[in-house]
């Protein structure tokens, strides 16, 4: 007996050691590459890019020891070296330290702005498309006019309008895309209301808010969540463009939106890194997103399930 659960206990201990573990984890990433193929490695480079960023982040002490209104970290306008990696700005600032926390105020800026839009437009298209009659009509014109505008005319707008400030900014980027989620949402809701099973709901007596609930909308889901992370992707540009213009945050804030603005002013002298690295990081960012949706868009097609 004892012997045996001695043999019990190292099977069980090695069914949990990391070598296990790894091969587990090998073997599933393998599986997953036969079956979705480069898909697969898109959206996996998408999520290590948000990962790290998001990590620095959440903990900018571990890649930092300097603030990054610190004007006294470094020499002024001087080039990368081992003390500042990125060089430091104009007011004696370290740029690799305002892109780390800067990270905080994009992302939180991007992701609340498509959580908020996404809030409202979702709602409002589950209604109109699943109701029609006059809803339909006053929504539709609604959200039409919205998007007819430019989507960086709209935020500029509504961004002066407000003022700067964190939420301010992120009410002015989430308007613009409130149209997206509700035009999607109300064409996939026109389609599905049609289905039988549907029908047959509502045949039996379901309550329409029951119907939208259990029916309608996880079968609308799949696509919201591609739309989601493109969106937290343009929104990423969107926030930098305000940024950059002078209508997003205040200058206690670090961004890396105004960084790009600020060291444009420089760089006809010659200090290039002032404006590379928060364009670098913009660009990094937003590519992670887009990676994200466009492998999450063609794991979800059903034609690519088929191959």
């Amino acid at each position: 007996m004892a012997q045996q659960m001695n043999t019990n206990a190292g099977a069980s201990g090695s069914s949990l050691s990391p070598a296990s573990a790894a091969s587990r984890f090998f073997r599933w990433v393998s599986t997953k590459n036969r079956r979705y193929g480069a898909e697969w490695w898109i959206m996996i480079a998408g999520i290590f890019i948000i990962a790290l960023i998001a990590f620095s982040a959440l903990f900018p002490t571990l890649f930092t020891s300097f603030s990054p209104l610190d004007q006294e970290a470094g020499p002024q306008l001087a080039a990368p070296n081992a003390t500042n990696l990125f060089g430091t700005d104009n007011l004696c600032r370290d740029v690799f330290s305002r892109m780390v926390y800067g990270s905080r105020t994009i992302l939180g800026v991007a992701v609340l702005a498509a959580l908020v839009s996404s809030a409202v437009g979702i709602p409002l298209g589950l209604m109109s498309g699943f109701l029609g009659g006059a809803l339909d009509r006053v929504l539709s014109l609604i959200m039409d006019s919205l998007y007819s505008f430019p989507g960086l005319i709209l935020a500029i707008a509504f961004a002066a309008m407000l003022g700067p400030g964190i939420i301010n900014v992120t009410v002015a980027v989430a308007v613009i895309y409130i149209p997206t989620y509700f035009r999607l949402v109300r064409g996939q809701t026109l389609s599905i209301k049609e289905e039988l099973y549907v029908e047959a709901a509502s045949a039996i007596g379901a309550r329409r808010r029951t119907i939208l609930a259990r029916y309608v909308f996880p079968n609308v889901i799949a696509t919201v969540v591609v739309v989601f992370s493109l969106n937290i992707a343009d929104a990423i540009m969107t926030e930098s463009a305000l940024s950059y213009i002078g209508l997003g945050l205040s200058g206690g804030i670090p961004d890396w939106g105004m960084d790009l603005s600020m060291g444009k002013k420089f760089l006809p002298s010659g200090v290039w890194w002032m404006i590379t690295f928060p364009g670098v990081m913009i660009m990094t960012l937003a590519l992670g997103f887009t990676m994200l949706g466009e492998g999450l868009a063609e794991i979800m097609n059903p034609k690519l399930l088929e191959k």
